[in-house]
């Protein structure tokens, strides 16, 4: 067993599931489609009369996204998965894989001398099927820096530096203010003396 991507029906990476070591290539899955309730109670009947008449046994299913067995490439912030582009390369393989073998009948008719070497398949190379789900300002948007919000001891921490910066200009001050103090004592003391 392995893990492999399971997208939408845009291509949009939903979540990974379990498949088979061999799974390859991309498959679809179904939900089953919900119907949709009418507003008119005339409709209701009418649908119920249908109902009655032709029961269904399986529910009709529509494609919910698929499986696909491709790798994502790492490094993608919404991993997308190209389904336009898996579906042209369905048709190039599909195409080269006729061209081989409409070449290899014409091979194989010629007599055994003139044939020369053994033609080889050449698949058509696999495009990037992985691309990037966000716009250059998105990606911009989800990578800037964002601001750190402080938590509890940091908040505690700077109202302590707060208290201390305030106690030392009070400190600061009460000095100067015992400095004056001690300054006009001394002048009294001094006019006292004179």
């Amino acid at each position: 067993m392995k893990a492999v991507p399971k997208v939408n029906t845009d291509g949009l990476y939903l979540e990974d599931t379990l498949v088979d070591d061999a799974f390859s290539g991309a498959v679809p899955f179904y939900v089953p489609v919900v119907p949709t309730l009418p507003t008119d109670p005339s409709e209701v009947e009418q649908e119920t009369a249908l109902e009655n008449k032709q029961p269904e046994d399986t529910p009709e299913l529509e494609i919910a996204g698929y499986i696909v067995g491709i790798p994502v490439i790492p490094g993608l912030y919404r991993p997308l998965f190209d389904l336009a582009a898996w579906e042209a390369y369905q048709d190039a393989e599909s195409a080269a894989k006729d061209a081989f073998l409409s070449e290899y009948d014409q091979w194989s008719a010629l007599p055994e001398e003139e044939r020369g070497k053994p033609l080889i398949y050449q698949a058509p190379i696999q495009p990037t099927l992985w691309i990037e789900g966000l716009t250059p300002e998105e990606i911009e948007e989800l990578t800037r820096p964002q601001p750190i919000e402080p938590n509890e001891m940091d908040r505690l921490g700077n109202e302590m530096v707060t208290r201390e910066l305030e106690a030392l200009e009070l400190r600061q001050q009460n000095e100067a203010q015992g400095a004056q103090i001690v300054g006009l004592e001394l002048r009294l003391l001094s006019l006292e003396n004179s």
